[in-house]
């Protein structure tokens, strides 16, 4: 077996020096199967509280350590404080694995920082700077938040995932003995643990968030749609149930082919992935749709619960740089919806000003559509253009989504 610091620090090593994302670091590291779930919460446990062992850090070294120390450091500290494990324990383990991959020069500097740790004298500063230290979230999140939802902000940002979403097509039965949780969507069910077998390869069920799928939900049937950003393809293939035939368009050749290998996977033979940039005009789908579903790029602050990797590659400067490509999506979109149909505008974002703010611009600028009432039976909160899914009610999730008609 190997030492159980390792493989929870490699994984963490690309995530934190090469900027991957915490699933895809946890897919292609090759890592111990036997410990795979043990490996997954610390990874995830780590991020959760990463700025609550930055400061445990800071408590023990003056200095900030190298990366890769800050890391094995944080994982330790985890294994401490979190799992409960003796601190003589992880210290000899930390040691021992600096030794064994060539990094002895460490090994007296890590070896003391955790011998001297003490959680008592690690300082958590009060008000939005504390919850800055002791959730995902960063300052300047936390900030946009308490303007927006004043004390409701404390609740979002300590809200969890509720699990693992898999929304079933066939054979839901075989797998509801398990522990679970039900949502109020057809066959969606939430599972604290939830391991792949043949049956998603058959694609009798996939993994689905419940804001993709509520989003879903306020898309009307209809012959044509089009699905702006559609990478990975969830929600193409959802949509494909429910109007006759879909075209996904996505910018990226990589991501094109997730939306092809999900089509296929999933069966959804009515679904056209399309190499496209959705800003750009295409004149052959002028009015040529009876839905429009822009699903745009956002900061993606709705998903922290369930991407907690997320907010390390966040900066204030990001928004203005989203909101000009989101508008232009919708801009450009808004040229292919037919008369009387209806344009949709969704997000992952917690923020008015990806949400509304985005929405009324357009609005004020394109008389010829005008907002429909969305509706869904996922809790969410009204608001001028759209309604909001926030994290605190809506099983971890925070999504955004407008309903349009051009008339």
């Amino acid at each position: 077996m190997t030492n159980p610091l390792y493989d929870p620090y490699r994984v963490l090593c690309e995530v934190y020096s090469s900027g991957a994302h915490l699933k895809l670091a946890l897919a292609v590291t090759p890592i111990e199967e036997a410990h795979r779930s043990r490996t997954v919460r610390v990874c995830y446990g780590v991020l959760e509280h990463d700025g609550y062992l930055t400061q445990c850090i800071r408590s023990v070294a003056p200095k900030s350590p190298k990366l890769r120390a800050r890391i094995l450091l944080k994982v330790a500290l985890y294994f401490h404080i979190f799992l409960g494990k003796p601190r003589y324990m992880v210290t000899d383990l930390a040691v021992e694995l600096l030794k064994k991959m060539g990094k002895g020069g460490m090994a007296g500097f890590v070896n003391a920082a955790l011998r001297s740790f003490d959680a008592e004298k690690v300082v958590i500063p009060e008000g939005d700077e504390g919850l800055a230290v002791t959730t995902p979230y960063p300052l300047f999140a936390i900030r946009r938040l308490r303007a927006e939802y004043g004390d409701r902000t404390d609740a979002i940002v300590h809200a969890q995932s509720s699990g693992v979403s898999v929304r079933f097509v066939r054979g839901a039965q075989k797998y509801l003995s398990r522990p679970h949780t039900a949502t109020p969507f057809e066959n969606v069910y939430l599972f604290e643990h939830f391991a792949r077998d043949a049956g998603f390869a058959a694609g009798d069920y996939t993994f689905q968030s419940v804001g993709s799928v509520a989003i879903c939900g306020v898309v009307e049937s209809c012959e044509n749609l089009l699905d702006a950003c559609a990478a990975p393809g969830g929600k193409s293939v959802l949509l494909a149930e429910k109007c006759a035939h879909v075209t996904a368009c996505e910018v990226h050749a990589h991501r094109l082919a997730l939306i092809e290998s999900y089509c296929a996977r999933m069966r959804a033979e009515n679904v056209r992935a399309v190499l496209a940039d959705s800003s750009v005009f295409r004149a052959e789908y002028e009015s040529a749709f009876d839905g429009v579903l822009c699903d745009v790029p956002c900061s993606g602050f709705g998903t922290v619960a369930e991407n907690p990797d997320l907010p390390l590659s966040k900066k204030e400067g990001d928004f203005a740089r989203l909101r000009a490509v989101q508008s232009a999506i919708l801009q450009n979109c808004a040229r292919y919806v037919r008369r009387g149909g209806h344009l949709y505008y969704s997000t992952c974002s917690l923020f008015e000003e990806e949400n509304d703010g985005v929405v009324s611009a357009f609005l004020a600028q394109h008389p010829e559509f005008q907002t429909c009432a969305a509706e869904s039976p996922l809790p969410h909160e009204k608001k001028r253009c759209g309604i909001q899914f926030l994290p605190d009610t809506a099983f971890g999730a925070g999504f955004y989504v407008a309903k349009m008609r051009r008339v």
